[in-house]
């Protein structure tokens, strides 16, 4: 396993580097400032299109993709140290790139496993970030970590139209706030009564305008709104129809087309939390050399060397894992990176809430504040212990799998 950047990684690292401290991090208080001043808080600030602008420009944009015909054509190891360096500003460095979730996953699929008509009237406005999207899976009536439960259905019209009709209730919609967000990636059921309940689902596309769409609301996480996410939202689909060719891939396929999107999900997460994490620890060292409490600075209290030094271990240990990971699906793919991809997605959340959480610590009050990013960053890590599956979904298949070797 060689994990050494390559002439391209170094390339892409340095003017990502440089774009982060000459545009992203200056952006981040204009950003909040123009929210303040806009007619709707879910309006993208100025700044926001000043920066995709400038991305696409340096020609950092759509890097997540390793298809070379619609993206960057990176590998994921490629990838790797440049999502770990947007993260240090996930609110804004992603979306600036168009390497923002749900819109990466949800390109990948349509990559993937869209026609010809899909990808033309889609995919090519989110490669352009003309548009947003969002994916609905998750339903409030349901455990949503056993995507077998979802009650949304997916059904022929009735009158034997070339239609299918959605019927259904969602939450945390990622991103369906956004009024930028024009299409829906549903996944419900289309054989509820189908012998494999993998099987039983499967994919379709709804634009946000069809009659049966309500965005209902927005859901907070942990009191905040993510705006520049585009949100969260509870989505109803009463009766909504579309035609039967919004259906992708085929009948069946959703469980299988979910799993394929949700890997790459989980690895780039992982990535953007390490660098939530180098933000953290740049905070924390800050910090210390900064104050003096009893009458030394916070720097030369042990506690505080203990934090830090136990701060550092851990990202350089994820890091390893990570790339080790990356690697794995690059040269084996998914399912032969299966475990590693399990063990990211279990780790990185934890540890890095962790670290926050001692940076949190070390600020004092205004750790907690809107002065500083690390209430913010706080949130964003522990929902990841939540979302694309929680860890105690991973902990189990991981546990069965290595069981599995002694039975």
């Amino acid at each position: 396993m060689d994990f050494a950047f390559d002439a391209r990684t170094e390339e892409l690292r340095a003017k990502l580097l440089a774009f982060m401290d000459e545009y992203v991090y200056p952006a981040e208080e204009v950003a909040e400032e123009q929210r303040a001043r806009l007619a709707s808080p879910w309006d993208t600030p100025a700044v926001v299109e000043e920066l995709k602008a400038e991305a696409r420009r340096q020609g950092l944009w759509n890097l997540f993709l390793p298809d070379s015909e619609y993206g960057a054509g990176l590998t994921n190891l490629q990838y790797a140290p440049l999502a770990e360096i947007t993260g240090r500003s996930p609110q804004l460095a992603p979306t600036a790139l168009n390497c923002a979730a749900p819109d990466t996953g949800n390109m990948e699929v349509l990559s993937q496993f869209g026609d010809e008509r899909q990808k033309k009237q889609w995919l090519e406005p989110l490669l352009a970030g003309e548009i947003r999207s969002a994916f609905a899976m998750t339903e409030p009536e349901v455990a949503s970590s056993d995507a077998t439960n979802i009650t949304t259905y997916i059904e022929r019209s009735p009158e034997g139209t070339d239609e299918y009709v959605v019927t259904g209730r969602k939450w945390y919609i990622s991103g369906a706030m956004n009024p930028d967000c024009k299409i829906f990636i549903v996944m419900g059921k289309t054989d509820p009564d189908g012998a494999d309940i993998r099987r039983q689902q499967s994919m379709i596309l709804v634009p946000r305008d069809t009659p049966g769409v309500t965005v209902r609301r927005a859901m907070r996480v942990f009191g905040y709104e993510d705006h520049y996410h585009g949100g969260h939202a509870e989505v109803v689909f009463d009766h909504a129809r579309v035609p039967a060719s919004n259906l992708i891939g085929e009948v069946g396929s959703g469980f299988a087309i979910a799993q394929a999107r949700l890997g790459p999900g989980r690895i780039h997460h992982c990535m953007r939390l390490i660098g939530m994490a180098e933000r953290a620890i740049e905070l924390m060292c800050r910090r210390a050399v900064s104050r003096t409490a009893f009458g030394k600075a916070l720097a030369q209290q042990g506690v505080v060397h203990n934090w830090i030094a136990d701060a550092r271990v851990t990202v350089e240990q994820l890091r390893l894992l990570v790339l080790k990971t990356a690697w794995l699906m690059d040269t084996v793919g998914n399912r032969g990176a299966h475990t590693e991809i399990q063990s990211i997605k279990i780790a990185t959340p934890r540890a890095v809430v962790d670290i926050i959480d001692r940076a949190i610590q070390l600020h004092g009050a205004g750790g907690v504040s809107q002065d500083f990013p690390l209430a913010e960053l706080y949130a964003g890590a522990r929902t990841l212990m939540i979302a694309d599956g929680p860890d105690e979904v991973h902990q189990r298949s991981l546990a069965r799998q290595e069981l599995k070797k002694y039975l």
